[in-house]
């Protein structure tokens, strides 16, 4: 079926996030490695993209592990310098299948606080046709509700759904109820991909 929708991931498809690479630059990857072997950080970031409060579970966590304190509080005080940067190709693409019509969604993982603060340094968080994200859904990917509710809102039949993630668990996700799927790596194959879905032309997919 012919793509009647575009859905875009943000985490590493539009804004790059890798913690790791952040505290390395912070503390040490020693440091970082005993921190996230000893706390689950990725674990608590969930709890927060389905709809938690990103400082209480983030300062919880700190207190629970009080040799960790102020490195956990990191993940807070300065989270959105984890969230960076942008990836330029991809908004461009973002802006240009908006340009040529095509509407455009996001479905992304993302908490209530961390959602808010990311819109006020990236714009084009702002430019979706639509957005899903976790926290206010109070559900993440890859689990299926989130799918569903997109599928139950967005007015386009699944089929039609062009889906954009660089988690392979959550493209499985998609494609198992019948949306077509890009598993992303570099805009470039994401670019190539809808340059061969004739959304975009070369040009417009630069």
């Amino acid at each position: 079926m012919a793509v009647t929708a575009v859905v875009f991931d943000i985490g590493n498809v539009l804004i790059e996030w890798q913690p790791e690479r952040f505290f390395d630059a912070k503390i040490g990857e020693a440091r970082r490695r005993e921190m996230f072997a000893t706390i689950d950080l990725h674990g608590i970031n969930d709890e927060v993209d389905r709809g938690g409060n990103f400082r209480e579970l983030i300062y919880g966590a700190a207190e629970t592990y009080p040799e960790f304190r102020d490195e956990v509080r990191m993940w807070h005080d300065n989270w959105i310098e984890m969230a960076a940067p942008a990836i330029p190709r991809s908004v461009r693409i973002l802006r240009n299948l908006r340009e040529v019509g095509v509407p455009v969604f996001a479905l992304s993982n993302f908490g209530i606080q961390t959602f808010e603060m990311a819109e006020k340094v990236y714009p084009f968080l702002n430019e979706f046709d639509r957005r899903y994200i976790s926290g206010h859904m109070a559900t993440i990917k890859p689990d299926a509700e989130i799918y569903a509710l997109l599928e139950t809102d967005c007015g386009h039949d699944p089929s039609g759904l062009l889906f954009a993630d660089d988690r392979i668990d959550n493209i499985h996700a998609a494609a198992a109820r019948g949306w077509q799927t890009h598993h992303f790596d570099k805009p470039e194959g994401w670019a190539a991909r809808l340059v061969a879905e004739g959304l975009l032309t070369e040009e417009q997919a630069q």
